[in-house]
């Protein structure tokens, strides 16, 4: 009897010695919740463990350190895991490293800190990125204007802009909403708080938030945005010359009467020749969105995500990756961007060839990085004022909130020296 208790004591023990690694394998066939997979990685990099981001393998798997605490972690968040030897991993990775195969092994080094531009008041829609990054468990700082002011942002890697009106207009939800109590009271609030930043406008602090943001991103951060607070950030940059381009009803006095031919477009990120929407009941920016100019259906309203050189171009593969090429499209303020005006410096990561639009672009600037993602909610086709939140329990594997967590996790990458 004492044979055989020892006899399975030493199988059991080499079973663990040769088990040297953790595959979260991230395809459509292995993975229950691909979501909660990069919340799992994440606890790993808080760790302080490194992780290899598997690029192109299995849709973007995550091969990890083995160990007890890891396996109850995905066991306990219900993520999909498999248990390799040495063996296996190296075989792994000694094919992903052949010059044949479009794969690479990117290393991930550290949790990165995250912080979140959002209003300190709850507004009564919903952000994507805070549902996604909760659900997840991936923590997260909220700040707003006077943080950001106050020059915070530096003690963060990765910050994303909420659904954001940087040019002072409130939305532009005037039209359908100025006798809203919900809209009066922002309005309230928005005044307050420029006022106590020490701004006469609305406006003018907002203007004020975008130029220290583009700082930041210069100086080195990850900026990533979504829906209003892509185009609206880069109209306040091109009117960063004391440019007025709000009406009375905004900012209590007339918009300059020249205003679009005062654009500075050398001073945005990624839109270029736009033309902003003069009339104040229109719910519209710019020219850069395509909301209004689509033609197609909800039933076919799909983009694709554009194919990388995972060894020559990691940056954009870590972006896309995902079990799918095709994601489901959703509306926004702000849906999609007019491929006309993106400039050529620009990287377009997903599009809908068919309306010409890009969905999902990505750029450099100065030694920072930025992300611009169009529409409001992956889950959720055409979100309104008022909408109950999306669950994300019953989208566990959304390739649409993939794409957001890939960006979450691309400042742990080990870094390597990029053009700017």
């Amino acid at each position: 009897m004492k044979k055989i208790l020892f006899s399975l004591f030493f199988f059991l023990f080499s079973l663990k010695m040769i088990a040297s690694a953790i595959l979260i394998p991230m395809d459509a066939e292995s993975q229950k919740n691909h979501l909660k997979a990069y919340g799992v990685t994440y606890w790993i990099l808080a760790k302080q463990q490194k992780v290899q981001w598997l690029l192109n393998y299995r849709g973007g798997s995550f091969l990890l350190p083995d160990g007890e605490d890891i396996r109850k972690e995905c066991q306990i968040r219900g993520v999909s895991f498999e248990v390799l030897s040495d063996s296996e991993a190296n075989a792994i990775l000694a094919t992903i490293a052949s010059p044949s195969q479009n794969q690479e092994a990117v290393i991930l080094e550290k949790a990165p800190k995250i912080a979140v531009y959002t209003p300190k008041g709850l507004q009564p829609w919903d952000d994507a990125v805070t549902m996604v990054l909760t659900y997840a468990e991936i923590p997260y700082e909220t700040i707003y204007d006077e943080e950001v002011l106050d020059d915070k942002l530096v003690l963060f890697d990765w910050l994303h802009l909420h659904h954001e009106d940087f040019t002072g207009q409130y939305g532009k939800f005037y039209a359908a909403y100025k006798a809203a109590p919900w809209y009066l009271e922002s309005k309230k609030e928005a005044e307050a708080l420029a006022a106590k930043l020490g701004f006469n406008k609305v406006s003018e602090s907002k203007r004020a938030v975008a130029l220290k943001i583009r700082n930041y991103v210069i100086g080195g951060g990850f900026m990533f945005a979504m829906c209003s607070a892509t185009d609206s950030f880069d109209i306040a940059l091109a009117a960063s010359d004391n440019v007025d381009i709000c009406e009375a009803m905004f900012d209590g006095d007339p918009s300059d009467a020249n205003y679009q031919s005062r654009l500075d477009f050398t001073k945005t990120f990624a839109f270029t020749n736009f033309t902003l929407e003069r009339n104040p009941l229109q719910y519209e920016f710019s020219s850069i969105d395509m909301t209004q100019k689509r033609s197609i259906i909800k039933e076919s309203d799909y983009f694709s995500l554009m194919d990388f050189s995972a060894k020559w171009d990691p940056i954009p593969t870590m972006l896309c990756q995902n079990h799918t090429s095709l994601v489901k499209g959703f509306m926004g303020q702000t849906t999609s961007f007019e491929r006309n005006e993106i400039k050529s410096t620009v990287l377009v990561l997903g599009e809908n060839k068919v309306n010409g639009e890009a969905r999902y672009i990505h750029g450099i600037k100065g030694k920072g990085f930025f992300t611009f993602y169009g529409g409001h909610d992956p889950e959720d086709y055409q979100h309104r004022v008022g909408d109950p939140k999306t669950e994300l329990a019953l989208h566990t594997s959304s390739p649409g909130y993939r794409l957001i967590l890939n960006n979450v996790l691309f400042p742990a990458a080990k870094k390597k020296k990029q053009k700017t």
